[in-house]
């Protein structure tokens, strides 16, 4: 399970610290995707062998199946953390979520997020805002 927050900068050639504690959990192979809400999203390759399952499950004959695997498969990245504990992150995904400088390493559960800073900071405002909405037409799936 991964939590916490943790802010890195992204350093000349484009790779980012994965934190230590995520580090022997996601092993040494990962995969980055586009994220739902503007963030890289990265998982195990376990994980994301499971997201493949589930995504060929859907009805390639529906539009919004079709789309919704394009987004999530279309510049996923199998990629390498290094000896040091960077890992790349392809352009396409670091433009796509606006990431330049500074970032944001999420823990989320299951899998890990990072985010640009400043879209970080616009998101958990707007959710801190809403949370007590959010939380109350979430209770169903609490129980």
């Amino acid at each position: 399970m991964f939590m916490g927050e943790y802010r890195h900068n992204l350093d000349a050639k484009g790779r980012i610290i994965i934190p230590a504690r995520f580090r022997d959990e996601l092993g040494p192979i990962i995969i980055l995707t586009r994220g739902l809400d503007g963030c890289v999203t990265v998982y195990t390759q376990k994980q994301w062998e499971s997201v493949l399952e589930q995504l060929s499950k859907l009805p390639s004959t529906k539009r919004e199946a079709r789309m919704y695997v394009h987004f999530l498969t279309a510049k996923a990245a199998e990629c390498e953390i290094d000896a040091q504990g960077r890992v790349l992150i392809p352009l396409s995904l670091a433009e796509e979520a606006k990431i330049e400088k500074e970032c944001v390493v999420l823990g989320v559960n299951e899998h890990v997020e990072i985010w640009s800073k400043p879209r970080w900071d616009e998101y958990y405002a707007h959710a801190s805002a809403s949370i007590e909405d959010v939380a109350e037409s979430l209770t169903e799936f609490l129980r």
